[in-house]
C-alpha cells in the first residue's frame, strides 16, 4: 500500500468515525456523570432550580392555549395546539432547570452504578426536593393563570378545557399513560446526550408526543388540573388522588424501568 492510499484510507476512517453514532456505553457514561454530579448538589441549589423548572414547564400549558384560543374546533387541531406542548420543556432543558421526570433516569443510574444505601438517600433527597420545588412553582403558575387578568377570556376558557381533558381519566388510566410519559420525557436525557447537534428534536420530539398522546405528565399535567383548582371548579383532594398519586406512580415506573433500567441493562450485559 502506497503513501497515498494509506492516507485516504485513514481519512476515510476518520471521516467514517466522525459520521457513526455515538456508543450506548458512552451516552450511558455521559448520563451517569450528570447524575452523580446533581446528586452532588445542595438542597438549597436543586430547591431554587427546581421552583425555575416548574414555572418554565407551565409555559407548556399557556402555549398550548393561546394555540388553542385561535384555532378552530376541528379534528385535527391537536396536531397544531400540542406544538405549544414542547415550549416548557424547551426553556426548562435549555436553562438547565430541574425536573423531576427527568431524575427518573439520571438521579437512577448512578444508584444503579452503586447499589448502596448511601446512594439510595441521594437519590431520595433529590427526588423529594425537585418534586416538591417543581410542585412549588407549578402551583404559583396555576395561580398566576386562574386568578389573576394575565390572559384573556378564550385563553382562560381553552386552559379550563385543557384541563378538564386532562382530568377525564380514571386512577388506572392516568397511571398507564402515566408510564408512558415517563418514558418518553427520561427519553429526553439519554437522547440528548446520543446527539451533538440535534438537542432541539430530541427535546421537541418526545414532549409533543406526550401533548399529542394526553399522556399524564405529573408535573405538566398537575398545572393544568390546579387551574381548575384555583377556579374553584375541582376539589383539592380530587386532583391529589385521582390525577397526582397514578401519575406520580407511572411517571416514576416509566422513567426508571423502561429507560433506566434498559439502558443500563445493555450497558452492562455489553460489558460481559
Amino acid at each position: 500500500m502506497d503513501v497515498d492510499e494509506a492516507e485516504r484510507e485513514h481519512e476515510q476512517e476518520r471521516v467514517a468515525e466522525e459520521h457513526a453514532a455515538i456508543p450506548a456505553n458512552v451516552v450511558h457514561k455521559a448520563v451517569l456523570k450528570q447524575g452523580r454530579e446533581e446528586l452532588a448538589r445542595t438542597s438549597s441549589a436543586l430547591a431554587w432550580s427546581g421552583v425555575a423548572g416548574g414555572l418554565s414547564v407551565s409555559l407548556s400549558f399557556l402555549a398550548e392555549a393561546l394555540l388553542r384560543s385561535h384555532v378552530p374546533d376541528q379534528p385535527w387541531a391537536p396536531l397544531v395546539t400540542k406544538l405549544g406542548y414542547p415550549v416548557g420543556f424547551l426553556v426548562l432543558v435549555l436553562g438547565r432547570q430541574q425536573l423531576f421526570t427527568e431524575n427518573t433516569l439520571t438521579a437512577v443510574l448512578p444508584l444503579l452504578e452503586d447499589k448502596s444505601w448511601a446512594t439510595f438517600a441521594q437519590v431520595a433527597r433529590l427526588w423529594a426536593v425537585v418534586l416538591v420545588a417543581n410542585l412549588t412553582g407549578i402551583h404559583l403558575a396555576a395561580w398566576f393563570y386562574a386568578a389573576t387578568p394575565v390572559v384573556e377570556a378564550p385563553v382562560r376558557l381553552a386552559m379550563h378545557a385543557i384541563g378538564t381533558e386532562v382530568f377525564g381519566g380514571d386512577f388506572l388510566t392516568v397511571l398507564v399513560k402515566g408510564i408512558v410519559a415517563g418514558w418518553l420525557i427520561a427519553l429526553v436525557v439519554w437522547l440528548k446526550a446520543a446527539v451533538d447537534h440535534a438537542e432541539f428534536a430530541a427535546i421537541v420530539v418526545p414532549t409533543y408526543l406526550v401533548g399529542l398522546g394526553a399522556f399524564s405528565h405529573i408535573v405538566v399535567g398537575s398545572v393544568e388540573v390546579l387551574f381548575l383548582v384555583m377556579r374553584g371548579s375541582l376539589p383539592w383532594f380530587a386532583y391529589f388522588s385521582q390525577f397526582f398519586v397514578p401519575a406520580l406512580i407511572g411517571n416514576c415506573l416509566g422513567g426508571v424501568l423502561l429507560v433506566a433500567a434498559l439502558n443500563h441493562a445493555q450497558v452492562v450485559s455489553g460489558k460481559e
